[in-house]
């Protein structure tokens, strides 16, 4: 832009001054200056600067118009097409030119193989693999007779050597074989008798004991008692009762009309009158708040196998009654231990009296006597026995028979014996039987 700038001030000056012919040369020169480097321009305008401008009025310049040739218009595709079709009807159609042979013909041939060799053509040949020679093969002769007779005995012999070989390849195959089955078959049954292969036994199913009479029964529990010891004949009665139900709860006291004195040892509480009548009978140890206080303190062990309690003295008992009750000693009214009668009490429990109770699983237990006892004298205690299961019966459980939902199943066996089963029907007559005597 400043070589622009300087240029037309330049023309500018040269014009005014000088005359209108010398503008052309003028203007020339001031392109060439500037068209050149700065530096050269700069030198070159301190050297010869122009005369100031003169202070007339500049002469106006008159512009002449610039013509421009007309632009073609371009054909459009239809006129194009017309034209290539008018074209193409004009001209008439070349000949087409001379189909030439596929391959060379005789005459290059003939040129060809007259043509000298070239080095190229030298070199191809000098690199080419060796000819090959030609191959002759032996003429084929038949045979002569002799030789038929000599070459077919030969042979005979080769095929029956042969043949040989092989069937005895085949037998030593073969007894190999036979050697191998002999051995795994040895070693099988040496396997077998070593570890006997298992059997699965079928597990018969248990044979359900025959239910017996009451006579029966008490014959096989005493023909089956092989202890050295008098054995005691058991009696274990499974009740139709559900244990969890505590009001349904059965226990009980019975005197057995055959049983068997045994020492027991006693405590009483009681005071007074009762105390003295307690001792009268035979108690071991009989006391009332100061024995209560020794075995709260722990002093007193109480070593007994029975506790007895006057009703006066059962609401003192609750100090030591965790302690009793771990001990089964805690007096109670349906056991007949929380009485005020305690000499009787006592009697019978000299005499033989059986506690019975149901357990978790609702089964009762009871000593009916021994081994040594005579078959009358068991029936008659298994009959008391009954009675007092039947007394003791839940007023809750109310069913048609006596015995139906109430006793499920009996059975009696001795203390190292096995057990019997037993009707309920012949221990229901026993029952009757023992009532209708009045055997106390």
């Amino acid at each position: 832009m400043a070589a622009l700038k300087l240029l037309l001030s330049q023309a500018r000056r040269h014009y005014l001054t000088n005359h209108h012919s010398h503008l052309h040369s003028s203007l020339f020169l001031g392109c060439r200056r500037s068209l050149c480097s700065s530096s050269s321009s700069q030198s070159d305008e301190s050297d010869s600067k122009p005369p100031p401008p003169p202070s007339g009025p500049s002469p106006t310049i008159s512009i002449q118009p610039v013509a421009y040739p007309v632009k073609p218009k371009e054909p459009s595709p239809l006129d194009t097409t017309e034209s290539s079709e008018a074209q193409l009807q004009n001209q008439t159609p070349a000949p087409p030119p001379p189909r030439r042979p596929r391959g060379p013909t005789l005459a290059e041939d003939a040129a060809e193989s007259r043509r000298a060799w070239t080095r190229e053509d030298i070199r191809y040949v000098k690199d080419a693999s060796p000819s090959i020679s030609p191959v002759s093969y032996p003429l084929r002769v038949a045979p002569l007779p002799e030789d038929k007779t000599t070459a077919g005995a030969e042979a005979g012999k080769d095929d029956g050597a042969k043949e040989n070989e092989e069937i005895e390849r085949e037998t030593r195959k073969i007894r190999a074989d036979d050697q191998l089955k002999r051995r795994v078959i040895r070693a099988a049954e040496e396997e077998k008798v070593r570890v006997p292969f298992p059997t699965l036994i079928k597990v018969k199913p248990k044979e359900k004991a025959p239910i017996l009479d009451l006579t029966e029964a008490i014959r096989q529990v005493k023909a089956n008692a092989k202890a050295k010891f008098d054995e005691t004949v058991e009696v274990h009665v499974r009740l139709g009762i559900e244990s969890k139900r505590t009001e349904m709860a059965v226990r009980g006291t019975m005197i057995l009309p055959h049983g068997t004195p045994k020492a027991v040892s006693v405590a009483v509480f009681a005071e007074g009158a009762d105390a003295e009548e307690a001792r009268a009978a035979g108690a071991d140890i009989v006391g009332g708040k100061e024995l209560i206080e020794e075995i709260a303190n722990g002093t007193n062990k109480l070593r007994v196998d029975k506790c007895f309690s006057t009703p006066g003295m059962a609401p003192h008992l609750g100090k030591i009654a965790q302690y009793l009750r771990k001990r089964r000693l805690m007096p109670d009214k349906k056991l007949g231990t929380l009485t005020s009668d305690i000499p009787g009490q006592l009697k019978e429990l000299r005499r033989g009296r059986v506690d019975f109770k149901m357990e978790s699983k609702s089964i009762v237990h009871a000593g009916i006597g021994k081994v040594s006892f005579r078959e009358d004298q068991l029936r008659e205690n298994i009959g008391a026995f009954m009675n007092d299961l039947l007394a003791a019966k839940p007023a809750g459980l109310k069913k048609t028979s006596k015995y139906a939902g109430y006793v499920l199943s009996v059975h009696m066996c001795s203390t190292m014996g096995p057990g019997f089963p037993v009707s309920i029907q012949s221990l229901s007559r026993a029952a009757d039987n023992y009532k209708s005597l009045n055997v106390v």
